[in-house]
C-alpha cells in the first residue's frame, strides 16, 4: 500500500467534508439544522470519496479497496481528533464524546469505505483483470 497516496488522499476527503459543513453553517434555513447538514453531506461522500480514490488509484496502484477506504478514512478521523473536535466541536459545546458516538460520522465513514470499495471493484480490479488477460492472450 502506499501510505503517503493513502494519507493524502484521506486529507483531501476530510478538507471536501469539512468544508461542506462549513459552508452549509452559513446557509440560512439549513445553518440550524443539523439533519439538513448531515443529509446533504452523506449525498456529497460518494463524490468525496471517488475524489479520494481518484487520487490514490491514479498512479496504477491496485491495492484492495477496503484496505485504501480503511486507511483514507482512518486518516480523516485522526484530522477530526487533532483539528475538527478540539477546533470546532468543543468550542460550540461538543465534546469528543458526542461527536465520536455520532451516527451521522459512522454513515459518513461507511459511505467512504463503500464508495471506495465498489471504485475499487469497477475500476481497478477490472483494468488489474483485463491487463492480465491481454497478457496471456498475447
Amino acid at each position: 500500500m502506499n501510505y503517503f497516496r493513502a494519507i493524502f488522499s484521506g486529507i483531501i476527503v476530510w478538507v471536501c467534508v469539512a468544508l461542506t459543513f462549513m459552508s452549509l453553517g452559513y446557509i440560512p434555513g439549513i445553518k440550524d439544522s443539523l439533519q439538513q447538514q448531515s443529509i446533504i453531506a452523506g449525498i456529497l461522500m460518494p463524490f468525496y470519496a471517488m475524489l479520494g480514490a481518484m487520487i490514490y488509484y491514479q498512479k496504477g496502484n491496485s491495492d484492495h479497496g477496503l484496505k485504501v477506504g480503511l486507511a483514507i478514512s482512518a486518516t480523516a478521523l485522526l484530522l477530526d481528533v487533532l483539528i475538527t473536535v478540539p477546533l470546532f466541536e468543543i468550542p460550540n459545546g461538543g465534546s469528543y464524546w458526542i461527536f465520536f458516538t455520532s451516527p451521522l460520522l459512522w454513515m459518513l465513514v461507511t459511505i467512504n469505505i463503500t464508495t471506495l470499495f465498489i471504485y475499487w471493484r469497477q475500476r481497478v480490479r477490472t483494468r488489474r483483470n483485463t491487463n492480465a488477460t491481454d497478457v496471456v492472450h498475447r
